[in-house]
């Protein structure tokens, strides 16, 4: 089954970081989140990916086409100009790199790649998310099911202190509480290919009409994570998951 990685957004409010390069090669640990999101896939054994890339495409390009070179080491002959490539730690992926243009959005995208996905079910997943979600179970309540797409729904991590008030006094405050008013869309989608039929062209953002479609139509069910998950919306973010990396980092699934 192929995974598509949305990766193609300007990544504005990150703008500290993707001046120089695409959101999804921020990294997190000295990798970019990229490979975290790919891994996770993988620690299920799913290998097989496509990387709907859009605003500076070339260094997602440029990262793939050398990705053994970037995790590994390497001894150069200056003088005839030999080189070996030494501990070389690469996975077995097979890796598709499509630009799907600058201004399209992640529907859009998606339907770009329609010869790609074929007629076979295919997963999805935003390129700026990590979770310790259990692949393989999603993927078995997506056929339990039998409708045409399955989004996981996640809880907002806890950003804010929060307080709970009487009158004008504070009767309670927690630091960070995890919300437990509402679900959220947290990516990690499982689709059937008739799902391409609800997104009309570039300019259609999957988390508009087609999701909503889909809703209405009664074809979009919830697989509901409760652990782990967060995004990297900030730089504030990219410090807690980097922070988090050096001590066990919850969505490592992998060795």
């Amino acid at each position: 089954m192929k995974t598509i990685i949305l990766a193609g957004g300007l990544g504005t409010r990150l703008a500290e970081e993707t001046l120089l390069r695409p959101k999804p090669m921020v990294e997190i640990g000295g990798k970019p989140i990229l490979w975290h999101i790919m891994n996770i896939y993988s620690a299920h054994g799913y290998k097989d990916f496509i990387i709907a890339c859009g605003y500076k495409a070339e260094i997602i390009k440029e990262y793939f086409s050398n990705f053994v070179l970037h995790n590994s080491d390497l001894q150069i002959d200056l003088k005839t100009g030999r080189q070996q490539i030494i501990n070389a730690t690469t996975p077995d992926w097979r890796v598709a790199v499509v630009d799907t243009g600058v201004d399209t959005l992640t529907g859009g995208r998606i339907r770009r790649l329609q010869n790609w996905i074929g007629n076979e079910t295919f997963m999805v997943t935003y390129g700026d998310g990590v979770a310790d979600i259990d692949i393989k179970a999603l993927i078995a309540f997506h056929r339990s099911h039998g409708k045409k797409a399955t989004v996981t729904a996640v809880t907002p991590p806890p950003r804010f202190g929060g307080l709970e008030l009487k009158g004008d006094s504070v009767s309670r405050f927690s630091e960070k509480p995890h919300h437990t008013d509402g679900w959220i869309n947290g990516g990690f989608f499982v689709f059937e290919p008739e799902v391409l039929q609800y997104i009309a062209g570039d300019t259609v953002s999957l988390e508009r009409e087609p999701l909503e479609r889909l809703a209405a139509d009664g074809e979009l069910m919830a697989f509901r994570h409760t652990r782990f998950w967060h995004p990297m919306d900030t730089l504030r973010d990219k410090h807690y998951l980097d922070t988090l990396w050096d001590h066990g980092a919850p969505w490592k699934l992998w060795q």
